[in-house]
C-alpha cells in the first residue's frame, strides 16, 4: 500500500474539500459540528489517506451518521454517479482470477482493502440513496451474502425509475458503468 501518510499540504487541501462538502450539504448529517469530524480526522491520520483514495477516485466522501456508541463519524461515497477511478472492476479477488480471459484490472473488494475502506451493504447503500439520489446512470456492487456469493454471484444496486434497485450478477463481470461505494468510520 506503500506510503500512508499526507504531506501537510495535501493534508491541509482536503480538509478544505470534506469542510466545503459537509457544509454544503447539511441534510446528510444534521446536527453534527465540523470541528468535531476534523478532530477525528487529526487524531486519525490513516483515516484521512483512506478518504484522500477516496477523493482520489471521485467518491466525493461525506459524514452520513455519526455513531453515539463509539463516538465516530461514518463517510460514505456521495458522487452523484458510481465513483469514477473505481469502475469496470469485477467483485472480488476469486471472480477475477476465475476469468480466463479480458480480465479487469482490479477488483472493487481488492480496491476496498487497498484503500482502507470497506463496501457499502445493501441497507447502507439505500440508506445513501434517502439521502441523495444517486447512481441513476450508473450502479455499485455492494457487499454481497456469503450464500449469494458461494454460488459465483455478487450482487448490486442502482436507481431507476426513483427506485432503488437491488440485482445480481455474476462476481467475474464488470462494467464501465459499474464501481461500488465505500464506508469509513472515523
Amino acid at each position: 500500500m506503500g506510503n500512508m501518510e499526507l504531506s501537510p499540504e495535501q493534508r491541509e487541501e482536503l480538509l478544505e474539500t470534506l469542510k466545503a462538502r459537509f457544509e454544503k450539504n447539511m441534510h446528510r448529517h444534521e446536527g453534527v459540528e465540523w470541528a468535531d469530524v476534523q478532530a477525528n480526522l487529526e487524531a486519525n491520520p490513516e483515516k484521512l489517506w483512506s478518504l484522500n483514495e477516496m477523493e482520489g477516485t471521485e467518491g466525493e466522501p461525506d459524514v452520513v451518521r455519526h455513531d453515539p456508541e463509539t463516538g465516530e463519524y461514518i463517510f460514505y461515497d456521495c458522487s452523484a454517479e458510481s465513483p469514477k477511478g473505481r469502475r469496470s472492476v469485477c467483485y472480488d479477488r476469486e471472480a477475477l482470477e476465475a476469468r480466463k480471459k479480458h480480465k479487469p484490472e482490479n477488483s472493487a473488494m481488492d480496491m476496498a482493502a487497498a484503500m482502507g475502506i470497506e463496501l457499502l451493504t445493501e441497507e447502507q447503500y439505500r440508506e445513501l440513496q434517502e439521502l441523495e439520489n444517486v447512481d441513476k446512470k450508473t450502479s455499485s456492487w455492494v457487499q454481497t451474502p456469503e450464500n449469494i456469493r458461494k454460488l459465483g454471484g455478487a450482487i448490486f444496486c442502482d436507481r431507476r425509475y426513483d427506485t432503488v434497485f437491488v440485482y445480481h450478477n455474476g462476481a467475474d463481470s464488470y462494467y464501465g458503468a459499474r464501481g461500488f461505494r465505500g464506508s469509513l468510520r472515523v
